[in-house]
């Protein structure tokens, strides 16, 4: 290994400690609501805990993404957008080796550096400010969210990296509420979110 892959390696390393110390205090805060999410609604914990995680019904694409069709015949599968996210958050389609984001394992953090994007060899991710990423669209499940049943929960709303330009909650009307103009997709509010099924997730852009 040569000095640039060291320095590489040190790189990501620190990112994903720098994301670890981010997120541990949400963990703690989730894992805290969920004991009480069990206890207030009576759920047996063992059911709730070994409930599996929802199949994808639809690719994500990680921010720039060209639209699908486009995306499909552009991309080179090089795999350069998942060796530089820091986050570690795309991952590969074993069937036809196109790059995809799944929020429920991990989401699209923002890097400051916009890494996927940046290295991309085909122009399959075009560089854009973060405004303009379009992913997806938060939709939040209000049958599903804890504050329809008088829970307090803002899980989806305190590590967002957009902040209040693209969620924030409805102080008057008790409910979350996802900006249209202002959510990108990033999918932290899905993964954040202590629900089984989600109370929020990304629905994808459907650009063809």
């Amino acid at each position: 290994m040569n000095k640039n892959d060291d320095q590489e390696t040190s790189r990501r390393g620190f990112f994903r400690q720098a994301l670890r110390q981010v997120l541990e205090p949400v963990v703690d805060y989730v894992d805290e609501r969920q004991i009480q999410i069990k206890s207030q609604l009576a759920v047996n914990s063992n059911l709730v805990d070994e409930l599996p995680v929802s199949p994808l019904s639809y690719y994500l694409r990680p921010p720039g993404a060209l639209p699908e069709s486009e995306f499909i015949h552009t991309c080179q599968q090089s795999g350069s957008c998942i060796s530089a996210c820091p986050a570690e958050a795309i991952f590969i389609n074993e069937s036809d080796q196109l790059p995809y984001l799944d929020p429920d394992r991990q989401p699209c953090v923002v890097c400051d550096s916009l890494a996927c994007m940046t290295v991309c060899p085909s122009g399959a991710l075009q560089l854009k400010p973060v405004e303009e990423i379009s992913v997806g669209l938060a939709v939040v499940n209000y049958g599903l969210c804890l504050n329809t049943e008088g829970i307090e929960c803002q899980s989806c709303i305190e590590l967002c990296p957009l902040g209040e330009s693209a969620i924030r909650f409805d102080t008057e009307n008790q409910e979350v509420e996802v900006i249209e103009s202002g959510c990108i997709g990033c999918g932290v509010c899905q993964y954040q979110c202590p629900t089984y099924p989600k109370s929020i997730f990304v629905r994808k852009n459907l650009e063809f």
